[in-house]
């Protein structure tokens, strides 16, 4: 087998397959955000896969809309939303074009630009939680909308790039339910992390809203 240097970004024929094939492939992976202020990297840890308009759970399951026309794009491109109000997150979009799916980036270890990470998320009390969750993931990394759609695959400079790094050995991998979906796609153990890292973000399941009293 031929070694692929660390630093070799992955290549559009990488995310051009089959999303639960994708998805576990990432871990181990490294996110280079290069922003005005210096890069920030961080290794994945956490992730989970969304195969568009057959799962329930994804943002593509009824079709395409201006929010998620990125995820019917070419794979290797980033889809970033907005959720909450509050909050963005970042998605790998996987597949070929026009047939949604992708990973969502849930959680990762900050290996360089952990101060400008920090400025950003001075709520964190410990490294491990800078990156831990796809909010605080996508807030660390300086994360937004502008960024939607941004090529993964072009390397050093890029905004956004994901370079082969360091995967983790087969048994280190596990899989589960995906955080918070609920309904049809609640039981598709689609989110997978590296066992015994203090970054992965705790599992929740979906927890239905409560209408108030006298709502309609």
């Amino acid at each position: 087998m031929t070694d692929v240097p660390e630093r070799m970004p992955l290549t559009h024929a990488f995310f051009d397959r089959p999303v639960l094939e994708v998805a576990p492939d990432l871990l181990g992976r490294t996110l280079v955000r290069t922003t005005p202020d210096g890069p920030i990297e961080l290794r994945l840890t956490e992730v989970e896969a969304y195969a568009g308009e057959r799962d329930p759970g994804s943002h593509a399951y009824r079709g395409r809309t201006p929010r998620n026309a990125s995820m019917f794009g070419p794979p290797g491109h980033a889809y970033v939303y907005f959720i909450y109000g509050m909050w963005f997150s970042l998605n790998f979009v996987c597949g070929p074009e026009h047939h949604a799916s992708g990973v969502l980036v849930r959680a990762g270890e900050v290996l360089t630009g952990t101060e400008l990470a920090r400025a950003r998320r001075p709520k964190a009390r410990r490294p491990h939680e800078l990156a831990q969750g796809p909010a605080r993931l996508a807030t660390a990394l300086d994360i937004d909308r502008t960024l939607d759609g941004t090529d993964l695959c072009t390397g050093p400079g890029a905004p956004l790039s994901v370079l082969h790094g360091r995967p983790p050995a087969p048994e280190q991998v596990r899989n589960g339910p995906r955080t918070g979906v609920g309904g049809d796609g609640a039981a598709h153990p689609w989110r997978y992390w590296i066992e015994g890292e203090p970054t992965v973000s705790r599992y929740r399941p979906h927890v239905p809203r409560r209408r108030t009293a006298g709502a309609t």
